[in-house]
């Protein structure tokens, strides 16, 4: 039995079936058709219905599914994503802003208050010295 060339499929062929009737997602570079399976999906019919029309593997991969999963979804394959459709993942890089440190103004804070309260002290001191000197 010789084995056919696998179809090739771009994402947005893939995304054309997302719904209950006609699902399809792609999971590690492989397209399956689910549509059989939603009913029996131990996780809901969501789950799968919501991974329509992107790469699905990184959902798959984090819920941590069985050996038994894994090759009961042989039987819903129906070829692969052509790689160039999917988009690149894009790490998500803040915005550059000036760091704020909250410790550095309290330290400022602290630098002037000890450089005026000796001074409050010294001018108070030496009022009452005066104050006093001339009673």
């Amino acid at each position: 039995m010789g084995e056919k060339e696998a179809k090739i499929f771009t994402l947005s062929e893939v995304s054309e079936h997302n719904h209950a009737h006609d699902c399809w997602i792609v999971i590690n570079a492989k397209v399956y058709n689910v549509t059989k399976f939603l009913e029996d999906h131990p996780g809901g019919d969501e789950v799968l219905l919501s991974s329509t029309g992107k790469d699905a593997t990184d959902d798959f991969e984090d819920v941590g599914h069985s050996e038994s999963a894994r090759e009961m979804m042989e039987q819903y394959y129906v070829g692969e994503i052509d790689p160039t459709t999917i988009p690149k993942k894009t790490k998500y890089t803040p915005p550059k802003q000036p760091h704020y440190n909250q410790d550095k103004t309290s330290e400022f804070i602290i630098k002037i208050l000890q450089f005026l309260v000796p001074l409050a002290i010294l001018g108070l001191a030496v009022g009452i010295r005066i104050y006093t000197k001339s009673a």
